[in-house]
C-alpha cells in the first residue's frame, strides 16, 4: 500500500513521549499525523485533508480531551471523523462521558500495542463502511432530486400544452394562461398569512401547486363547439348554456386523469377545484352549482379575481380590451358580490404587479403597448 493510499490516523496528547510512542506503533500500517494540542488537533481535523480516525488523550492543558471530542462532532465538517479515547482516566464516569460526547471508542494506559492496533483496524473498516454508505445515500439523493426535476418538468410541459389546446382555438387569448397563472401566485402569497387563508396556503409546496395547476382553469373549452367558442356577438340562452358546460367538462376530463393515474396528486385536485369553480360568485349567483361565500374553494376565489382581471384588459372576438384603471374598477365593485372581499382588497394592494404581469406576458397587437409600458416601468423601478 502507498503512503498515498494508506489511512490517516491523527494522534493527539501533549506528552512528547507518548506521541512517539504511538506513532511507532501506527506509523508501518497508517500515515501519522501528530498534534501536542487540542487547538491544534482542531486545526488539522477541519483542514482540506483531515484524518480517517483521531486517537484522543483527554488531560491535556487549556483545552482537554472532552472539549475537542465536543467540538469535532458539533462541526459538520469533523463530526463523522470517529474518535477513540487514548487516557490514563480510568474511572467508570470517565468512559462514559466519553461515549455521550460521541466517541466510539474508549483505551485505557498504560498501552497495549495489540489492542491499538486491532481497535484501530476495526473503527477504520466501520469508518470505511459508513463513508461508502454516505457516498452512495448522496448519489441516490442527487439521482432523486435530478428524476423530480425532469418529472416536474415534463408535468409542467404537459400542463401548458393541455392548456395551450384550449386556449389557442380562441386566437385573441394567446398568454392568457401565463398571465393567470402568475396572478393567481401573487394573490396567494399575499393571502398566505391572512387569517382566512392561512390554513390552506400554509407552505410553498401548495402555492406551487396553485401556480402549476392554474393553467388548466379552462381546459373544459376544448368541449365547446366553435360556433359558440368563437362567436363575436352575445351568446343565445341555450348557447350560454352550453358555454357555461366547459367548467363541468374540464372538471371530468382532471377526474378521468386521476382514476388512471390510480392515486391522488394535489395539483390535479387544484386544478379539479379551479376549473369546476372559477366561475361561480361570492353572493351566489355564479355557475355551475351557485356556490356562495366561503363555500367556495379558495383556488376557484382565486382564480376568479386573476381570471375576470384579464379577460377585462385582453382583446376578445366580441369586445376590445379596457383600460387597467376601468379594470380595477370593476373588480372594486365585484367586492362582495362576485369575489371575495378580502381578495379584492389583496388585488387592490397589488394592482400595480397585476399590471406590470399584463404587461410582460403581452400577446396581442392591441396588446403590445403594454409591454412596452412594463419595460418603462422597470426602468423607472431600477431607477
Amino acid at each position: 500500500m502507498t503512503e498515498v493510499q494508506k489511512p490517516t490516523i491523527l494522534v493527539v496528547d501533549d506528552t512528547p513521549d507518548n506521541l512517539k510512542l504511538v506513532s511507532g506503533l501506527l506509523r508501518d500500517n497508517y500515515r501519522v499525523k501528530l498534534a501536542n494540542s487540542g487547538e491544534f488537533a482542531l486545526e488539522i481535523a477541519q483542514s482540506a485533508f483531515p484524518p480517517d480516525l483521531i486517537l484522543l488523550d483527554i488531560m491535556m492543558p487549556e483545552m482537554d480531551g472532552y472539549t475537542v471530542c465536543f467540538h469535532l462532532k458539533a462541526n459538520p465538517k469533523t463530526a463523522h471523523i470517529p474518535v477513540i479515547f487514548l487516557t490514563a482516566k480510568v474511572e467508570i464516569s470517565d468512559e462514559t462521558k466519553g461515549f455521550e460526547l460521541g466517541a466510539v471508542d474508549y483505551i485505557t494506559k498504560p498501552i497495549s500495542p495489540p489492542i491499538i492496533m486491532s481497535r484501530v483496524a476495526a473503527h477504520l473498516a466501520m469508518k470505511k463502511m459508513q463513508d461508502m454508505l454516505r457516498d452512495q445515500n448522496h448519489f441516490l439523493e442527487m439521482e432523486v432530486q435530478k428524476r423530480t426535476a425532469e418529472v416536474d418538468a415534463i408535468q409542467d410541459v404537459t400542463i401548458h400544452a393541455m392548456a395551450s389546446l384550449a386556449e389557442t382555438r380562441d386566437r385573441d387569448t394567446g398568454n392568457h394562461i401565463r398571465r393567470t397563472q402568475h396572478y393567481v401566485k401573487l394573490l396567494a402569497e399575499k393571502l398566505r398569512k391572512h387569517p382566512r387563508f392561512c390554513v390552506f396556503l400554509d407552505d410553498d409546496h401548495t402555492i406551487k401547486m396553485l401556480f402549476k395547476s392554474a393553467p388548466l382553469h379552462d381546459i373544459g373549452k376544448v368541449g365547446i363547439p366553435d360556433k359558440i367558442l368563437l362567436k363575436p356577438g352575445r351568446f343565445e340562452s341555450y348557447e350560454f348554456e352550453i358555454m357555461k358546460s366547459h367548467t363541468t367538462l374540464g372538471r371530468n376530463a382532471i377526474i378521468q386523469a386521476e382514476k388512471e393515474l390510480g392515486l391522488e396528486v394535489l395539483f390535479l385536485s387544484l386544478a379539479k377545484e379551479i376549473a369546476y369553480g372559477h366561475q361561480e360568485k361570492w353572493d351566489g349567483s355564479g355557475y355551475p352549482q351557485g356556490l356562495s361565500g366561503d363555500n367556495i374553494p379558495i383556488s376557484a376565489r382565486l382564480m376568479a379575481v386573476a381570471d375576470v382581471y384579464d379577460a377585462l384588459i385582453s382583446r376578445r372576438v366580441y369586445k376590445l380590451g379596457m383600460s387597467h384603471e376601468k379594470a380595477v374598477q370593476i373588480i372594486k365593485e365585484g367586492r362582495g358580490t362576485h369575489f371575495d372581499p378580502d381578495m379584492v382588497d389583496a388585488f387592490i394592494y397589488l394592482q400595480h404587479e397585476f399590471r406590470i404581469i399584463a404587461a410582460r406576458f403581452a400577446d396581442s397587437d392591441a396588446d403590445m403597448a403594454r409591454k412596452a409600458e412594463y419595460i418603462a416601468i422597470s426602468i423607472t423601478e431600477k431607477v
